[in-house]
């Protein structure tokens, strides 16, 4: 009984355009909220939880939706198709609401322009504003307009080195971001479109997220899918690394590119996502493959009930305990890492001075050379404890980085976000398993919206939650805020006791990881 690489590559590859998506829409889409739309950490956080509100009803549903699919070209190609075509059309039309935006703040979106920096400051001079480390301040208590006009981006420090002007980061940005809703109160409509365009990419997302996801059991058999959820978390992972690479290309971290256009950058983006859409549906043969994978179950002894979509498992009260723990678990580990994802990219600008594209890359590698270890440690010593570990290394990286500043070593942030990475590899590898291993072949999409359902709420709520306290008690509150959550996921993941136990097969084979 041996994992068909090649095959679940393949697979991996409907993983790999949803990260590489994602991993583009959290670095990019709350930069335009706060830099060119002008909102607070809090009401950018708002935004980024709309577009997952409506993913906790839809990921089940079309999850379940995938379930009773009978298309000929299987139960979950077509939602993939359909959704990944919409979504890569929807982030292109993004790109140009955002330069509608733009225009919009033209008269101060100029970087190192007297002109502009006067025109802000007139407008905000006497406006209470905030720097990152949450001291608040009134520019006419600091400057006067032509010292504030003088401020640049870059200077150049003590040792000769060329770096970021602190007055520039502590009170340009702020003053400028405060600056920017008056022309979106004057001109709504770039905002509205910009809403209802991320409404879109929810609904295409939510689409083919739990049919993508679903896929891997449905042609991997049960002992087999912690290594399976390995490799296309690694191919997810592979997208993810990507777009970091397209983000340094672009220097989208850039202080002096807050105000940068998109259009080459989304189109870019929507290119990887068709072009991965196109080597999957080329090359993956899903109903051949799901008959398959049910023949050698019989053959090897494992039950696997997927052709008869009528015939559901109950689960018994011990089991739906566990369930619940796994589901609450994933919640927590979200609260905290997805805090970190939707605000780094802000969070390394202003407070760390440093790319975040490069640390995000560090923290990607490192997943990737920990998926397929992580889940071969599963398969010898469980997944559940393999988890445990894995939220350990998480919260012992994120509560050292709350200590991490602008004047700290760069190399100590990349070894802990290298950590975070590793960890994260290690956490995802093995949570989804479990919990679509404590049901039928019928029931495999259902249980997926489960699971993204746990998700999806944590990343519904953490970046309004982490977005206020950051707005209230300065940036510096992310990184203790995600420990915290991690934490706690410890707690809740110790308490589960199902789908983790091995199985006993036929004379010969191996026993792997498996439900109770």
């Amino acid at each position: 009984m041996k994992l068909n690489y090649k095959r679940t590559i393949l697979v991996g590859f409907a993983f790999f355009l949803i990260s590489a998506f994602w991993q583009a829409y959290d670095a990019t889409i709350p930069v335009i909220l706060t830099n060119k739309f002008g909102m607070s950490q809090t009401w950018s956080g708002v935004i980024m939880a709309l577009d997952n509100i409506l993913a906790v009803f839809m990921l089940p549903l079309f999850g379940a939706l995938s379930d009773k699919c009978m298309s000929r070209h299987g139960k979950r190609t077509p939602f993939i198709t359909i959704g990944t075509v919409i979504a890569a059309v929807a982030i292109i039309c993004l790109s140009f609401v955002d330069n509608a935006q733009l225009q919009n703040i033209s008269e101060v979106s100029a970087i190192d322009d007297p002109a502009a920096l006067e025109t802000v400051y007139d407008a905000e001079s006497d406006t209470k504003l905030q720097t990152p480390e949450g001291d608040q301040f009134i520019l006419s208590d600091l400057f006067a307009k032509e010292e504030f006009a003088a401020i640049r981006v870059k200077i150049t420090d003590e040792s000769g080195k060329t770096v970021t002007n602190p007055d520039y980061t502590n009170y340009v940005a702020p003053a400028r971001q405060a600056y920017a809703p008056h022309n979106s109160h004057a001109q709504p409509l770039p905002l509205i479109l910009f809403v209802a365009l991320l409404l879109v990419v929810l609904v295409a997302m939510a689409t083919f997220r739990s049919p993508a996801v679903a896929l891997m059991p449905d042609v991997t058999m049960k002992p087999l899918r912690s290594k399976a959820n390995a490799v296309i978390n690694l191919m997810g992972t592979a997208g993810g690394i990507l777009v970091l690479v397209l983000g340094m290309v672009f220097s989208t971290s850039a202080v002096q590119n807050a105000m940068m256009r998109y259009n080459v950058y989304y189109a870019v983006i929507a290119a990887i996502m068709l072009g991965a859409l196109t080597i999957f549906l080329s090359t993956v043969r899903e109903p051949k493959w799901a008959a398959e994978m049910a023949a050698d179950s019989i053959k090897y002894g494992i039950e696997e009930e997927i052709t008869d979509t009528t015939e559901k498992r109950s689960l018994s009260a011990a089991e739906k305990k566990s369930l619940i723990c796994i589901l609450l678990s994933i919640a927590l580990w979200y609260f905290g890492y997805n805090a970190v994802t939707s605000k780094y990219a802000v969070y390394a600008g202003n407070i760390l001075d440093k790319d975040y594209n490069t640390t995000m890359l560090l923290a990607q590698g490192a997943a990737i050379v920990a998926y397929l270890p992580a889940g071969m440690v599963a398969s010898k010593i469980g997944r559940r404890k393999t988890i445990l570990c894995g939220v350990v290394m998480l919260t012992t990286a994120f509560a050292c980085a709350a200590f991490m500043r602008s004047s700290s070593p760069t190399w100590v942030m990349n070894i802990l976000f290298a950590l975070a990475g590793v960890a994260w590899a290690t956490i995802n590898v093995n949570s989804f398993p479990m919990v679509v291993e404590m049901c039928s072949g019928a029931d495999i999409g259902k249980y997926t919206g489960f699971y993204y359902t746990a998700s999806m709420t944590a990343q519904i709520v953490t970046p309004m939650l982490s977005g206020f306290l950051m707005d209230t008690m300065g940036m510096t509150v992310l990184f203790p805020y995600a420990s915290i959550f991690v934490a706690l996921a410890f707690v809740t993941m110790f308490m589960v006791k199902h789908g983790d136990s091995k199985i006993a097969v036929k004379a010969g084979l191996e026993a792997f990881d498996n439900e109770d």
